[in-house]
């Protein structure tokens, strides 16, 4: 245990049995533990494993490439399509953790060895994301904006190909654009200020 990481064991009035039994159950499996992310993290030779979260209606273990898991229980849970490699396992009960021990161990133990063989998620491109149409145009039609675009970093791009095509309305995706058009610009991404 290390004792940087006890503020997050502490006070969580919800899911407090059940993030300490979480804790104890993956230290048993050899990991090192670290805060990061205001979280519990879990590691194995300093790479990330597993992390321990807790929400308002379920508290849960992250594995930062669950997506390279078996998976033979079916627990495993996306948090959203866009999430590419994470994957949760979610808990409701300190009976249902107790009960389901060995099987977290045995993901655990199988993340680890995802780490030892230093295995990768194969994380789609920038090209592989849709590009809302009212975007394209604005692209198309100025050659500024498309290498301003081309230069931003990938996450930067993705998270603007995703905002702009995740309004269902026309005249809202080309608002979204018309908003961002300066931030582009300017080499920022949709969160910078």
């Amino acid at each position: 245990m290390n004792p940087k990481t006890e503020f997050y064991f502490v006070g969580t009035e919800k899911w407090e049995k059940e993030v300490r039994q979480l804790r104890k159950i993956i230290l048993d499996c050899g990991l090192d533990e670290a805060p990061k992310w205001g979280v519990a993290c879990y590691m194995y030779q300093q790479k990330n494993v597993v992390l321990i979260h807790d929400f308002k209606d379920y508290c849960a273990i992250l594995f930062p490439k669950g997506a390279l898991l078996a998976d033979p229980e079916g627990l495993l849970i996306q948090q959203t399509e866009n999430v590419q490699a994470a994957r949760q396992m979610r808990f409701t009960s300190l009976k249902q953790i107790i009960d389901l021990e060995a099987t977290i161990k045995a993901y655990v133990y199988e993340a680890i060895e995802v780490e030892r063989a230093g295995l990768k998620v194969e994380m789609k491109t920038t090209a592989d994301f849709h590009v809302a149409e009212e975007f394209q145009q604005k692209l198309d039609a100025s050659p500024q904006l498309k290498a301003a675009f081309e230069s931003l970093t990938p996450g930067r791009q993705k998270g603007y190909l995703l905002y702009f095509g995740a309004a269902k309305q026309a005249k809202t995706r080309e608002a979204r654009v018309e908003k961002y058009i300066p931030q582009i610009l300017d080499g920022k991404g949709l969160e910078d200020e």
